[in-house]
């Protein structure tokens, strides 16, 4: 990977990295309040796999794509994108099916083998062959699938509160507590019944999905609660989010379990340990799954929404991986 000019892999956003002990987390907190509210990035849109996207940029540098998850849109990223902008080109798209992304009808543009294509022709729409590849939820997901996939691809991979799929395969078959914490995944297989119990109660929804599950509350501002109700009641997005799930579903029933290459590339797992979604016994014994570097950062008190609710030491997690593949010595720590 080509960094630019005034990259050093010692430091990131104003702050040494290669010492732990250094790294100002309140200096953190105010500078990112100050680029969110001033909303330091550039919107835009792409035509890629048949579908126009909608993508927030900011900064030059190696590529670095941010894939949010259920029920978010680019905006779960408005902590990450301005802080590593300062060293990368970074692209926060509208998954397809959500806010201001084009929604094709129909749970089969849902597939995840079209989601990961989405992916790489998004790369290719922006003149590179390879990217960073960030994702969270379904965006995690989307991203271990398209590391499998595209190897050539997936310069590093990082992903946050979510299990490689291989092992929640494994899971749902033999955790019966994972099986019920995933009762809404068979919910949704129920044709437009979700998505209309959502759009009644949304204010709701969304103050139960985000504040209800944080254990930092004050995470989520009204007007952030608000900008998420704004992005899932226009036309046609709940059902494309749900599709997701029910296009998960179908594949599974008609192909039985999927078969995953080992990931190729360094790889970081960010893990909130207090998901009520996905419980933390889904991270253990991942090694087999990677071929090369892998490495777990569990952040206690903290929920699902971990680059939300814990943005500074997710900044922090997430430039000391990238930093480190950049040269910095890990001696030095």
């Amino acid at each position: 990977m080509d960094y630019p000019s005034n990259f050093s892999p010692r430091s990131f956003n104003g702050v040494h990295l290669c010492y732990s002990q250094s790294y100002d987390l309140e200096k953190q907190k105010k500078g990112l309040r100050h680029y969110v509210m001033n909303e330091s990035w550039q919107h835009g849109y792409a035509h890629v796999n048949g579908v126009r996207l909608h993508y927030v940029t900011q900064g030059e540098g190696p590529l670095v794509l941010l894939l949010h998850g259920f029920p978010e849109f680019w905006y779960s990223w408005r902590h990450q994108i301005p802080a590593l902008a300062q060293h990368f080109h970074v692209v926060a798209p509208d998954l397809r099916g959500y806010n201001d992304s084009e929604k094709p009808p129909g749970v089969a543009n849902y597939r995840i083998d079209m989601l990961a294509a989405d992916v790489m022709a998004l790369i290719r729409a922006f003149g590179e062959e390879k990217a960073i590849i960030v994702g969270h939820d379904w965006g995690g997901g989307i991203a271990w699938v398209f590391a499998a996939e595209y190897p050539q691809a997936t310069e590093k991979l990082i992903v946050l509160n979510c299990p490689h799929p291989a092992a929640f395969q494994h899971h749902l078959k033999t955790n019966w507590r994972q099986l019920r914490r995933s009762w809404y995944m068979f919910f949704f297989q129920i044709p437009w019944l979700p998505e209309s119990g959502i759009r009644l109660n949304l204010r709701w929804f969304v103050e139960k999905a985000f504040r209800g599950m944080a254990i930092r509350k004050e995470a989520f501002s009204d007007d952030e609660l608000q900008k998420y109700a704004t992005a899932l009641q226009k036309p046609d997005v709940l059902t494309a989010a749900v599709n997701y799930y029910r296009a998960a579903f179908r594949e599974r029933m008609r192909h039985g379990e999927r078969l995953f290459d080992k990931i190729k590339c360094p790889t970081l797992l960010i893990w909130g340990e207090e998901d009520t979604a996905l419980g933390k016994e889904l991270t253990y014994g991942m090694e087999p799954y990677f071929a090369d570097h892998f490495e777990i950062k569990y952040i206690p008190q903290c929920s699902h929404w971990v680059q939300q609710e814990q943005p500074e030491l997710v900044n922090r997690y997430m430039a000391e991986f990238l930093m480190d593949a950049a040269g910095c010595d890990q001696s030095d720590r």
